[in-house]
Protein backbone atom coordinates (compact mmCIF):
# COMPACT_ATOMS: atom_id res chain seq x y z
CA UNK A 1 0.00 0.00 0.00
CA UNK A 2 1.19 3.32 -0.58
CA UNK A 3 1.50 5.64 2.53
CA UNK A 4 1.66 9.24 2.61
CA UNK A 5 3.56 9.78 -0.97
CA UNK A 6 5.13 13.40 -1.88
CA UNK A 7 5.64 12.92 -5.20
CA UNK A 8 8.40 15.33 -6.64
CA UNK A 9 7.25 17.90 -8.77
CA UNK A 10 8.05 17.18 -13.01
CA UNK A 11 10.27 19.89 -13.30
CA UNK A 12 12.37 19.08 -10.05
CA UNK A 13 12.88 15.35 -11.70
CA UNK A 14 12.71 16.75 -15.37
CA UNK A 15 15.69 19.05 -13.91
CA UNK A 16 17.39 16.33 -12.22
CA UNK A 17 17.32 13.75 -15.20
CA UNK A 18 18.86 16.19 -16.84
CA UNK A 19 22.12 16.89 -14.93
CA UNK A 20 22.35 13.34 -14.10
CA UNK A 21 22.38 12.53 -17.79
CA UNK A 22 25.17 14.77 -18.49
CA UNK A 23 27.38 13.73 -15.92
CA UNK A 24 26.26 10.07 -16.81
CA UNK A 25 27.39 10.10 -20.72
CA UNK A 26 30.42 12.23 -19.66
CA UNK A 27 31.69 9.47 -16.99
CA UNK A 28 30.32 6.81 -20.35
CA UNK A 29 32.28 8.78 -23.00
CA UNK A 30 35.90 8.69 -20.38
CA UNK A 31 35.13 4.77 -19.73
CA UNK A 32 34.19 3.97 -23.42
CA UNK A 33 37.77 5.56 -24.94
CA UNK A 34 39.40 4.00 -22.59
CA UNK A 35 38.01 0.67 -23.34
CA UNK A 36 38.27 1.46 -26.81
CA UNK A 37 41.97 2.01 -26.67
CA UNK A 38 42.65 -1.07 -24.71
CA UNK A 39 40.86 -3.68 -27.50
CA UNK A 40 42.33 -1.18 -30.46
CA UNK A 41 38.46 -0.41 -31.80
CA UNK A 42 40.09 1.99 -33.93
CA UNK A 43 42.91 -0.17 -35.90
CA UNK A 44 39.69 -2.34 -36.32
CA UNK A 45 38.06 -0.28 -38.00
CA UNK A 46 40.70 1.05 -40.29
CA UNK A 47 41.03 -2.70 -41.50
CA UNK A 48 37.44 -2.45 -42.17
CA UNK A 49 37.66 0.26 -44.28
CA UNK A 50 40.73 -1.25 -46.18
CA UNK A 51 38.64 -3.92 -47.24
CA UNK A 52 35.68 -1.86 -48.45
CA UNK A 53 38.41 0.42 -50.52
CA UNK A 54 39.83 -2.66 -52.12
CA UNK A 55 36.51 -3.66 -53.09
CA UNK A 56 35.69 0.06 -54.01
CA UNK A 57 39.03 0.09 -56.27
CA UNK A 58 38.62 -3.49 -57.86
CA UNK A 59 34.96 -2.27 -59.22
CA UNK A 60 35.46 1.56 -59.30
CA UNK A 61 32.78 2.21 -57.11
CA UNK A 62 31.97 3.90 -53.98
CA UNK A 63 29.65 2.20 -51.48
CA UNK A 64 28.97 5.69 -49.52
CA UNK A 65 26.26 7.03 -51.98
CA UNK A 66 23.08 7.88 -51.10
CA UNK A 67 19.72 6.43 -51.92
CA UNK A 68 18.96 9.50 -53.94
CA UNK A 69 22.26 9.00 -56.41
CA UNK A 70 21.82 5.21 -56.44
CA UNK A 71 18.27 5.83 -58.08
CA UNK A 72 19.84 8.45 -60.11
CA UNK A 73 22.22 5.77 -61.98
CA UNK A 74 21.47 4.33 -65.16
CA UNK A 75 20.79 0.60 -65.05
CA UNK A 76 23.35 -0.73 -65.87
CA UNK A 77 25.71 1.38 -63.37
CA UNK A 78 22.92 -0.09 -60.50
CA UNK A 79 23.46 -3.32 -62.03
CA UNK A 80 27.51 -2.92 -61.31
CA UNK A 81 27.31 -1.44 -58.05
CA UNK A 82 24.68 -4.40 -56.82
CA UNK A 83 27.14 -6.49 -58.03
CA UNK A 84 29.91 -5.21 -56.44
CA UNK A 85 28.23 -4.54 -52.72
CA UNK A 86 26.75 -7.96 -53.03
CA UNK A 87 30.45 -9.61 -53.68
CA UNK A 88 31.76 -7.02 -50.77
CA UNK A 89 29.08 -7.89 -47.78
CA UNK A 90 29.46 -11.93 -48.88
CA UNK A 91 33.45 -11.84 -48.20
CA UNK A 92 33.95 -13.83 -45.54
CA UNK A 93 36.61 -11.68 -44.51
CA UNK A 94 34.46 -8.50 -44.18
CA UNK A 95 31.45 -9.89 -42.68
CA UNK A 96 33.88 -11.39 -40.03
CA UNK A 97 35.33 -7.87 -39.51
CA UNK A 98 31.78 -6.30 -39.58
CA UNK A 99 30.92 -9.29 -36.64
CA UNK A 100 34.11 -8.25 -34.75
CA UNK A 101 33.10 -4.52 -34.64
CA UNK A 102 29.71 -4.88 -33.82
CA UNK A 103 30.58 -7.08 -30.59
CA UNK A 104 33.49 -4.69 -29.47
CA UNK A 105 31.07 -2.06 -29.80
CA UNK A 106 28.47 -3.96 -27.71
CA UNK A 107 31.09 -4.59 -25.18
CA UNK A 108 32.30 -0.53 -24.89
CA UNK A 109 29.11 0.70 -24.98
CA UNK A 110 27.91 -1.85 -21.95
CA UNK A 111 30.57 -1.68 -19.82
CA UNK A 112 30.64 1.82 -20.56
CA UNK A 113 27.52 2.98 -19.70
CA UNK A 114 27.39 0.17 -16.97
CA UNK A 115 30.53 1.94 -15.56
CA UNK A 116 28.84 4.85 -15.30
CA UNK A 117 25.44 3.68 -13.73
CA UNK A 118 27.11 1.94 -10.93
CA UNK A 119 29.52 4.99 -9.84
CA UNK A 120 26.01 7.48 -10.06
CA UNK A 121 23.34 5.43 -9.92
CA UNK A 122 24.57 3.02 -6.68
CA UNK A 123 27.89 4.19 -5.34
CA UNK A 124 26.82 7.73 -4.49
CA UNK A 125 22.98 7.10 -3.63
CA UNK A 126 24.40 4.78 -1.16
CA UNK A 127 26.82 7.99 0.08
CA UNK A 128 23.82 10.28 0.15
CA UNK A 129 21.07 7.79 0.88
CA UNK A 130 17.67 8.87 0.24
CA UNK A 131 18.53 6.92 -2.85
CA UNK A 132 19.95 10.49 -4.43
CA UNK A 133 21.68 10.80 -7.15
CA UNK A 134 23.57 14.24 -7.51
CA UNK A 135 20.79 15.96 -9.65
CA UNK A 136 18.18 14.45 -7.12
CA UNK A 137 20.42 16.21 -4.23
CA UNK A 138 20.44 19.27 -5.67
CA UNK A 139 17.00 19.38 -6.86
CA UNK A 140 15.83 18.37 -3.21
CA UNK A 141 14.08 15.06 -4.13
CA UNK A 142 15.00 11.12 -3.57
CA UNK A 143 13.63 7.76 -4.01
CA UNK A 144 11.78 5.17 -1.57
CA UNK A 145 10.24 2.47 -1.96
CA UNK A 146 6.32 3.22 -2.48
CA UNK A 147 5.17 2.29 1.11
CA UNK A 148 7.68 4.47 2.36
CA UNK A 149 10.48 2.81 3.18
CA UNK A 150 14.64 3.80 3.10
CA UNK A 151 15.34 1.57 -0.12
CA UNK A 152 17.54 -1.31 0.36
CA UNK A 153 20.55 -2.04 -1.98
CA UNK A 154 19.11 -4.79 -3.72
CA UNK A 155 16.31 -2.47 -4.83
CA UNK A 156 18.65 0.19 -5.92
CA UNK A 157 20.31 -2.60 -7.66
CA UNK A 158 17.16 -3.42 -9.46
CA UNK A 159 16.08 0.10 -9.82
CA UNK A 160 19.61 1.01 -11.65
CA UNK A 161 20.58 -2.24 -13.39
CA UNK A 162 17.83 -4.25 -14.49
CA UNK A 163 15.67 -0.88 -15.02
CA UNK A 164 17.72 1.91 -16.18
CA UNK A 165 20.60 0.30 -17.46
CA UNK A 166 19.38 -3.60 -19.20
CA UNK A 167 15.80 -2.14 -20.13
CA UNK A 168 15.86 1.56 -20.37
CA UNK A 169 19.21 2.16 -21.86
CA UNK A 170 20.53 -0.73 -23.26
CA UNK A 171 18.02 -2.52 -25.16
CA UNK A 172 17.65 0.49 -27.26
CA UNK A 173 20.73 1.02 -27.90
CA UNK A 174 21.60 -2.91 -28.83
CA UNK A 175 17.76 -2.29 -30.97
CA UNK A 176 19.88 1.12 -32.32
CA UNK A 177 23.03 -1.34 -33.34
CA UNK A 178 21.38 -3.72 -35.33
CA UNK A 179 19.50 -0.75 -37.00
CA UNK A 180 22.96 0.53 -38.30
CA UNK A 181 24.59 -2.63 -38.88
CA UNK A 182 21.72 -3.22 -41.23
CA UNK A 183 20.48 -6.54 -38.90
CA UNK A 184 16.59 -6.69 -38.67
CA UNK A 185 15.89 -2.98 -39.47
CA UNK A 186 11.76 -3.33 -38.93
CA UNK A 187 12.71 -4.64 -35.46
CA UNK A 188 14.95 -2.60 -34.19
CA UNK A 189 12.71 0.48 -35.29
CA UNK A 190 9.97 -1.62 -33.97
CA UNK A 191 11.20 -2.22 -30.52
CA UNK A 192 12.73 1.09 -29.48
CA UNK A 193 9.12 2.39 -30.39
CA UNK A 194 7.42 0.10 -28.33
CA UNK A 195 10.02 0.57 -25.31
CA UNK A 196 9.30 4.67 -25.60
CA UNK A 197 5.57 4.53 -25.93
CA UNK A 198 5.14 1.82 -22.79
CA UNK A 199 7.17 4.72 -20.63
CA UNK A 200 5.06 7.68 -22.26
CA UNK A 201 2.20 5.52 -21.18
CA UNK A 202 3.41 4.97 -17.40
CA UNK A 203 4.58 8.82 -16.76
CA UNK A 204 1.15 10.03 -18.37
CA UNK A 205 -1.11 7.34 -16.81
CA UNK A 206 0.09 6.35 -13.43
CA UNK A 207 -0.51 8.39 -10.47
CA UNK A 208 3.02 8.81 -9.19
CA UNK A 209 4.09 9.04 -13.11
CA UNK A 210 5.71 5.82 -12.72
CA UNK A 211 8.44 5.36 -15.43
CA UNK A 212 9.74 1.48 -15.80
CA UNK A 213 12.71 1.50 -13.66
CA UNK A 214 10.48 2.21 -10.69
CA UNK A 215 7.56 0.27 -11.56
CA UNK A 216 10.00 -2.52 -11.75
CA UNK A 217 11.51 -2.25 -8.30
CA UNK A 218 8.52 -0.85 -6.61
CA UNK A 219 9.85 2.84 -6.08
CA UNK A 220 8.65 5.86 -6.02
CA UNK A 221 10.60 9.45 -6.66
CA UNK A 222 9.60 11.79 -3.93
CA UNK A 223 9.91 15.45 -2.56
CA UNK A 224 12.31 15.33 -0.18
CA UNK A 225 11.51 18.40 2.09
CA UNK A 226 7.95 17.33 2.39
CA UNK A 227 8.01 13.16 2.76
CA UNK A 228 8.63 11.27 5.71
CA UNK A 229 10.95 7.89 4.83
CA UNK A 230 11.02 5.67 7.31
CA UNK A 231 14.24 3.26 8.13
CA UNK A 232 12.08 0.58 8.17
CA UNK A 233 8.68 -1.52 7.50
CA UNK A 234 9.00 -1.83 11.31
CA UNK A 235 9.33 1.58 12.07
CA UNK A 236 6.19 2.48 9.56
CA UNK A 237 4.31 -0.08 11.69
CA UNK A 238 4.96 1.49 14.75
CA UNK A 239 4.25 5.13 13.57
CA UNK A 240 0.73 3.67 12.31
CA UNK A 241 0.02 2.46 15.54
CA UNK A 242 1.00 5.63 16.90
CA UNK A 243 -1.13 8.11 14.58
CA UNK A 244 -3.78 5.62 15.18
CA UNK A 245 -4.07 6.23 18.90
CA UNK A 246 -3.81 9.87 19.03
CA UNK A 247 -6.47 9.73 16.73
CA UNK A 248 -8.66 7.28 18.67
CA UNK A 249 -7.50 9.50 21.65
CA UNK A 250 -8.59 12.81 19.93
CA UNK A 251 -11.87 11.46 19.03
CA UNK A 252 -14.81 12.76 20.95
CA UNK A 253 -16.27 9.79 23.08
CA UNK A 254 -20.04 9.28 22.61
Amino acid sequence: MIYDVQKAGMWKRISAYIFDLIILGIVSVGVAFLLSVALQYDSHTDERNRLQKEYEDRYQVSFDITQEEYEALTPEAKQHFDDAYHAFVTDTQVSQKDMLLLNLSLIITSFGILSAYLLLEILIPVWLKNGQTLGKKIFGIAVMRADGVRLSLFQLLVRTVLGKYTVETMLPIFLLLLLVFNLMPLVSVVGIAMILIIQLILLVSTTLRTPIHDMIAGTVTVDLASQMIFESTEELIEYKKRLHAEQVKESPVE
